[in-house]
């Protein structure tokens, strides 16, 4: 027994030896560092850099200034519009979006003057439905443990301010719409964040709650009334950020010379039906550029609604070139578009310019960036980050667009007047989502919207929110 004892004894140091050898082959060490260093040699050149970098903006610093000449602000196809909304401090983009497509067929169609659509009535909707789509959650996956992926997932997004355009028919199909005057924004509509995480602190609370209740075998009918006492206290935080939403409201409508028209009584939902669009799912389809996965098929993600018993974001994954066929062609039709990109890539703010040229940074950075479109959106460096109304576009001699405008939510002095204007070669790398009436849609996309959705997980990259 002595000599095992010894023999332990003996190879321990040797086995840690051997750990820590394995260990410093996977990291760095004093050696690997020593050639590490070498990457930057304090050369003139290096210094000069390190001292303006860390004094200033990189983006002012790669801005390329061989791409700061004048701005082609004309358009040959382009709808017009009337007035900038702005979404403020919260991620409606989404929203803003959605209705303005629908405020832009409006306006046309009963020649109006400036008008808007509420958005603060059917974000109130949009909150209390995700607040139940989150319990209800809770509920179905009750019998998986807490670190089960479903219910990790649904407690990391108890609640989000960012959507898709299916939330804007899911929402606007139920509730109706009103005017904004009739429901106007209030400073926790403009600023979402603080009222979102007091709600959600409460729906994570809930649904905890809710688990226990299962566990402990209480009945369906039992759950379910404790499920709409807590939507209960998640209704009262609402009216009290939001305001209370107007179940019957008078409004005059006007036209473009101030004149009024009518005066009528309303309900959201007959509103809705004299002002708006009635069959939001059935009139749009949904297209998406994905280059990860294949084209020519349609896609369904999880949960990614906006109610219950909504319907989840179901799209239909396509080239770019096939996308810009079908907008093109809603646009010559004075027609706008529900759009969606990765906004943030290579904006120049004050120009309102989205071009992958404006911005040089590896000449600054001494090195390259060299992932294309499929290996950015697997590896979670790009995706759909904010909507906007597609509304022109500008075709070069070979009948090929050459720029696109968009209309945003960021307020009128926001960009070029309220607007961005994208160079095709940006819109190919950047665009992902582009929602267009079925009238403009081309006969093989008709042929692939009958196929049946391959479902993916509701943690997939593309069902990130649009804020």
């Amino acid at each position: 027994m002595l000599s095992v004892f010894l023999l332990g004894v003996l190879c321990w140091p040797m086995q840690a030896q051997e750990a820590q050898q394995t260990k410093q082959h996977g990291g760095i060490s004093q050696e690997m560092l020593r050639e590490i260093a070498g990457g930057y040699r304090e050369t003139p050149s290096d210094k000069a850099l390190r001292n303006a970098i860390g004094n200033n903006d990189i983006r002012k610093l790669a801005l390329n200034q061989d791409n700061l000449k004048g701005m082609d602000t004309h358009f040959a196809i382009r709808v017009n519009s009337k007035g900038i909304t702005n979404q403020k401090a919260s991620g409606r983009c989404w929203l803003f979006t959605g209705l303005n497509v629908m405020r832009a067929k409006t306006i046309a169609r009963r020649h109006l003057g400036t008008f808007e659509f509420s958005q603060n009535y059917p974000f109130f909707y949009d909150q209390l439905e995700k607040a139940n789509l989150f319990l209800q959650g809770m509920l179905d996956n009750a019998d998986k443990p807490l670190d089960d992926k479903m219910v990790e997932w649904l407690l990391r997004n108890p609640l989000s301010d960012g959507g898709t355009f299916t939330g804007v028919a899911d929402i606007v199909s139920k509730y109706g719409l009103v005017p904004k005057e009739v429901m106007p924004e209030t400073n926790s509509s403009d600023n979402t964040a603080r009222m979102a995480n007091l709600v959600s602190l409460k729906l994570r609370e809930q649904g905890l709650e809710l688990r226990d209740m299962v566990t402990r075998g209480a009945k369906p009918a039992d759950l379910a009334k404790r499920k709409t006492e807590m939507l209960g206290v998640v209704y009262r935080m609402l009216v009290l950020n939001l305001g209370v939403p107007p179940t019957e409201f008078e409004w005059t409508e006007y036209d473009a010379q101030g004149k009024a028209v009518s005066t009528e009584t309303y309900t959201p939902m007959s509103f809705m039906k004299k002002y708006g669009d009635t069959n939001l799912m059935g009139d749009y389809v949904m297209l998406m550029n994905d280059p990860s996965r294949e084209y020519y098929k349609r896609y369904e993600i999880d949960f990614d609604r906006h109610r219950y018993d909504g319907t989840n974001w179901t799209y239909v994954n396509l080239p770019a070139d096939d996308i810009k066929q079908m907008a093109i062609a809603s646009l010559r039709d004075s027609t706008m578009m529900y759009f969606s990109c990765d906004v943030g890539k290579f904006l120049n703010s004050e120009r309102g310019l989205l071009d992958v040229n404006n911005y040089d940074y590896a000449s600054l950075m001494g090195t390259t960036f060299g992932m294309d479109k499929k290996q950015r959106i697997q590896t979670f460096a790009s995706g759909s980050s904010h909507a906007m109304t597609l509304m022109a576009v500008d075709l070069g001699k070979d009948g090929k667009p050459s720029k696109w405008m968009v209309e945003n939510s960021w307020g009128a002095a926001s960009g070029y007047q309220g607007h961005l204007i994208m160079t095709d070669q940006w819109f190919d790398e950047y665009m992902f989502r582009l929602v267009v009436e079925k009238k403009y849609v081309t006969a093989k996309v008709l042929d692939v919207l009958k196929q049946k959705p391959v479902r993916l997980p509701a943690w997939d990259p593309m069902f990130a929110a649009e804020e």
